[in-house]
């Protein structure tokens, strides 16, 4: 028993971090045991391990006082959705879904018929990690793969693709799928965008972007948002906040507007309409108004590219991809990989047998990038 008036220093960190009246249902014990375990307690598997930033935790929590009217007719939605013409700097029309997968199929929905075909890089999300959604919700559009490195699109290879049938047999193209920032952690630049949508003009596509991670890949090239969107051809875009602080929600962003008519509906049939909206797009008011969505992403790009520096000179690290985001792609030994599962480190192999995912993310430290890095130092010195 503590002698009378000592105050336990557990406590008074727990407080600290969960001032009275804060919603999270965490218990002092768990507290304590989360901060003493010898486990690591961030990771390198994903973004979507991270929890709420500051900005849309405190958002929500207002969000959460009295009762606001249902299923978006709120000022929350109002002000996210007003914000987000801001950041592009024009009239579009916006959506909030709950999730990336239903941000691309409905995005895609929205440009085809059940008789055409989506072009997209063989490693995008739409076709890898979607589970056929996006054919789903267009009712049969097939998806068409095209090649390229380091995870974009070659503009040549649309052009292939288009080429490969015209015949009444075959679907016909329709629409590209893009991922800003892509599968492998590189970006689209405009340039590069822009030469997609000249072969895009010539065959008569619609530009999808899947910008799942599109704040990170904003804040590398240092432009502004319009510069690789509209301005650079894009109809749509998924605009993802959950992977950069938010705990729910991607917005789905329509540039071309007549994309727009009647896509409430498309949201309500696809189970995507919340009926307590508010608790989706507070947080993205939080985020955006006064630019905590880019500076989270900055900061995710910056612990991946002190990852990268940290790993490059160990031996026998093979660095993958060029690191233009929030991601190192890295190849270790087998032994290394299960060595380091074995302490406690998750992160994704899916790049062949040995190509490692790495990911940062808007809340990764410093100390977290010099504490693996540590560990892969050690079990190469021993390799």
């Amino acid at each position: 028993m503590k002698p009378c008036g000592q105050t336990d220093v557990d406590s008074i960190k727990f407080a600290e971090q969960f001032p009275l009246g804060s919603p999270p249902a965490l218990s002092l014990e768990l507290f304590k045991f989360m901060s003493t375990a010898s486990t690591p307690i961030r990771h390198f598997a994903s973004d979507n391990y991270a929890g709420i930033c500051p900005e849309a935790w405190a958002a929500l929590a207002e969000a959460n006082a009295g009762h606001v009217t249902g299923y978006g007719d709120d000022a929350w939605t109002q002000k996210a959705a007003d914000l987000i013409r801001d950041v592009f700097e024009t009239h579009c029309e916006v959506f909030f879904v709950f999730n990336g997968t239903a941000a691309n199929s409905l995005a895609l929905a929205s440009m085809c018929q059940s008789y055409h075909s989506i072009l997209c890089h063989e490693l995008a999300h739409v076709e890898t990690a979607e589970c056929g959604a996006p054919e789903f919700f267009s009712n049969g559009s097939k998806v068409l793969l095209v090649s390229g490195p380091n995870g974009k699109i070659d503009p040549a290879g649309i052009e292939r693709m288009v080429n490969k049938r015209t015949d009444l047999h075959y679907p016909k193209p329709r629409a590209i799928s893009l991922t800003q920032a892509t599968e492998l952690g590189t970006v689209y630049t405009p340039d590069e965008l822009k030469a997609i949508w000249a072969k895009a003009k010539a065959f008569g596509l619609r530009i999808h972007m899947d910008g799942a991670r599109f704040a990170n890949a904003v804040a590398s090239l240092g432009c502004a948002p319009k510069e690789v969107t509209w301005q650079a051809g894009v109809d749509a875009l998924s605009f993802g906040g959950t992977k950069n602080g938010t705990h729910v929600g991607e917005a789905v962003v329509i540039f071309d507007r007549e994309l727009a008519r009647e896509f409430d509906y498309r949201c309500k049939q696809g189970g995507q309409l919340a009926s307590k909206m508010r608790f989706i797009t507070a947080p993205w008011v939080g985020m955006l108004q006064n630019g905590a969505w880019l500076r989270h992403a900055a900061h995710a790009n910056r612990m991946a590219a002190l990852l990268e520096e940290k790993l490059r000179p160990i031996s026998p690290v093979k660095i993958l991809f060029p690191r233009q985001s929030n991601a190192v792609f890295a190849e270790l030994p087998r032994p290394m990989i299960d060595a380091l599962r074995r302490r406690g480190w998750k992160f994704y192999t899916f790049i062949g047998s040995l190509g490692c995912r790495l990911m940062c993310a808007w809340d990764t430290r410093e100390e977290d990038v010099a504490a693996f890095a540590k560990d892969i130092a050690e079990l190469a010195g021993r390799s």
